[in-house]
């Protein structure tokens, strides 16, 4: 079997551009003290991004504002995040957020 150098480099490129972002963080904050409002802040990362996402899935529809009357996806979203807020429980709210969308669909 030859060995095909240029994809040999690609393959290894994009391995240590994955790695890196991934690892130097890692190495880098293992060995420093972050004080307290840092670490507060940093609880409150993976809440934004996964607000950013939804909200986009919610309120956009082909890169532009979606009516809200006819926003499915915005209807079910609400006793979703209604189940999220007062029980806490992942398995509960995906199981809330598919039987939301499922009926609506169905009904709309």
């Amino acid at each position: 079997m030859e060995i095909r150098w240029d994809i040999l480099l690609m393959i290894m490129g994009a391995s240590l551009v994955t790695f890196v972002p991934r690892v130097l963080p890692l190495i880098l904050l293992s060995r420093i003290q972050i004080p307290d409002w840092g670490m507060r802040w940093l609880n409150y990362v993976p809440i934004a991004v996964m607000a950013a996402l939804v909200g986009q899935e919610l309120f956009l529809q082909n890169g532009e504002l979606s009516p809200v009357r006819n926003n499915v996806e915005l209807f079910a979203a609400l006793p979703t995040f209604v189940m999220a807020i007062f029980t806490r429980s992942l398995l509960g709210t995906v199981v809330v957020g598919i039987i939301s969308i499922m009926v609506l669909r169905f009904l709309f």
